[in-house]
């Protein structure tokens, strides 16, 4: 035969349903308490007279894809103990099921507690929604800060580095606990006075991780002077990884050349290398065409070589210039600006520019205006 699912599993055990009410959209469940007493909150002591009742609504997890909402019929007792000062008290469930003046199960509000930490404020109210979970960004984040920080635990074995808040102008901090995999200290800023500080507090640790700078490396042994000092896994790597990729660049055409490989085939290249690669390939194709643009000029004024033309900027292009006998950019003559500047003196602008066109130095628009630029005279002789 088969099984069939009441109501009563559905709901915490404390609980007995009066009635359930199914809308288009919303499920609605009566209930009741299943015990006759109650516990005063203040001294524990139980009490089976009825005051009043009142309907308390609480949010509960969707199901079947709707809103579930309990109607609890929460009771107020008499009391009538010498010692406490109560006369009436409302009725306390077990905090497992539900938290006084909550308006969620606590089921509920665990999962919104989960969603808050993994997530954050907006982001998580986004995907709450998704679930049909009825609640707010301001909700979320004050779940987890009523619910507070887990106790502080001394650590043994930490690590120590620096975190941008802002990259390239503000730098903190970040302490962790390497046994546990979490963060527990955030420093407002990487002063070795504040980490000596922070560490001074701590004389428990015998094991501190870091980065191989020297900063913290003075600031760990100042405070902790037994304890023992390495490097961290992370920055081992990324330094091994970094010089052995500069190595391998620095001579990847003999590493071509001792395996019998002169091309590269893309298809076994990731998206980055891939891109790389290609340009590659367009650097060496630019840098063949000018050197046979610099040799068909062969240092006629009218063809490559023509100081009328914008100055190369690339390396190559440069050095065929030179090899050709070409005049040099004007950045490079940077060194005999005062020379001209000199002869120039007390002339203006057409002196300035008939010394320019003795020394065969080309004139362009695009060409940055420095101290002595076009019209200034200097002040110096």
């Amino acid at each position: 035969m088969g099984q069939h699912l009441r109501v009563s599993e559905l709901v915490p055990g404390v609980f007995i349903v009066d009635e359930v009410a199914d809308a288009d959209s919303r499920i609605r469940i009566w209930l009741r308490a299943s015990s006759a007493r109650s516990c005063c909150p203040g001294c524990g002591t139980t009490s089976t007279r009825v005051h009043s009742r009142d309907a308390r609504q609480l949010a509960d997890l969707p199901l079947s894809g709707k809103l579930v909402r309990l109607v609890v019929w929460a009771r107020r007792f008499h009391f009538d103990a010498v010692l406490c000062p109560r006369r009436i008290f409302a009725e306390r469930f077990d905090n497992g099921v539900l938290l006084p003046w909550s308006r969620r199960t606590s089921r509920l509000d665990q999962i919104i507690h989960h969603l808050g930490l993994a997530l954050g404020g907006r982001p998580a109210a986004r995907f709450a929604q998704r679930l049909m979970l009825l609640v707010s960004n301001n909700t979320l984040l004050r779940v987890i800060r009523r619910r507070g920080r887990p106790p502080f635990i001394p650590p043994a074995v930490i690590g120590i580095d620096d975190w941008a808040r802002r990259r390239n102008q503000r730098y903190g901090t970040l302490i962790c606990d390497l046994e546990r995999r979490q963060a527990i200290a955030l420093l407002p800023d990487r002063e070795p006075a504040t980490a000596q500080a922070w560490l001074t507090g701590q004389p428990q640790i015998n094991i501190v991780a870091r980065d191989r700078g020297g900063g913290y490396a003075l600031v760990a042994a100042k405070a902790l002077p037994a304890a023992t000092q390495v490097a961290d896994r992370r920055h081992l790597m990324e330094n091994a990884s970094r010089a052995f990729i500069d190595a391998v660049s620095t001579s990847m055409r003999q590493i071509r050349a001792a395996v019998g490989i002169s091309t590269i085939n893309p298809d076994l290249l990731t998206a980055a290398e891939r891109i790389q690669y290609e340009g590659y390939l367009h650097r060496e194709e630019t840098n063949a065409a000018v050197l046979e643009l610099a040799k068909a000029g062969g240092g006629d004024d009218q063809g490559y070589c023509s100081p009328h033309r914008p100055q190369p900027r690339s390396g190559p292009a440069r050095h065929a210039r030179a090899a050709l006998g070409c005049l040099p950019h004007p950045r490079e003559l940077s060194g005999a600006v005062p020379a001209l500047a000199r002869r120039a003196v007390g002339g203006g602008a057409t002196q300035w520019s008939r010394a320019l066109a003795a020394a065969r130095i080309p004139q362009f628009p695009w060409q940055p205006q420095g101290r002595y630029g076009m019209g200034h005279t200097p002040s110096g002789g």
